[in-house]
């Protein structure tokens, strides 16, 4: 399974941010077909509670990374990357990673 993590940086604005996100980003994004697993999560702190690197995380799971560029290709994934920077003011990474479940 392949994991594409989104880590958002810290917006100029966290509560627009959290609005657009909820309000405009999701609905746009869920007209993306196909996503095996899609979990987001404000980040809370790090374990030694320095200030977090990033405001937000979004997981997207699929089968494999050519299922994955095939609906970021498809006109639906084209419209949840291109309203990406109507929202993510602190930027934004995209890191493709491979998923091994061990528990």
């Amino acid at each position: 399974m392949i994991r594409l993590l989104v880590l958002y940086g810290h917006p100029k604005d966290p509560a627009a941010f959290d609005r657009y996100y909820q309000e405009a980003h999701i609905p746009i994004a869920k007209r993306m077909k196909g996503l095996k697993k899609w979990t987001i999560g404000k980040v809370v702190g790090t374990p030694g509670g320095d200030p977090p690197p990033y405001y937000y995380v979004a997981d997207l799971y699929m089968e494999s990374r050519e299922e994955f560029e095939a609906l970021l290709a498809s006109p639906e994934g084209q419209a949840a990357v291109a309203d990406v920077p109507n929202y993510a003011t602190g930027g934004v990474t995209f890191v493709y990673t491979e998923v091994e479940e061990i528990i």
